[in-house]
């Protein structure tokens, strides 16, 4: 069907006004899915770390050992009363955002 007199470039101003927002929601997406692996990882190493102190050793090697080398640099653990350990990691920003730190904690009864 030939287009209308007037409307030839409808199709293309939609386009470029959809666009920004397409982008923006995929980034949204992607953070989340970024801010959930931080999560989960922070967990797993939060609970190596309660392992590793509950029988007298380095928590923070610990958990560092069970992080993405992307985690590494803003490690923080954090050794409570008894057995608990709370490790927190900072999220990977997406745009330059500053989205905040993951943190878990876990607990592991004394071994010693």
């Amino acid at each position: 069907m030939p287009a209308r007199r007037g409307q030839s470039g409808q199709a293309a101003v939609e386009l470029v006004a959809v666009l920004p927002v397409l982008v923006a929601v995929l980034a949204g997406v992607w953070q989340a899915a970024l801010t959930g692996h931080a999560e989960w990882s922070a967990a797993a190493a939060a609970r190596a770390a309660a392992r590793a102190h509950a029988v007298g050793s380095d928590a923070r090697a610990a958990a560092r050992a069970h992080l993405p080398a992307r985690f590494e640099r803003g490690l923080r653990v954090v050794e409570g009363r008894g057995a608990k350990v709370t490790v927190s990691v900072r999220v990977p920003s997406i745009l330059g955002l500053r989205p905040g730190r993951a943190s878990a904690t876990a607990s592991f009864a004394p071994q010693r």
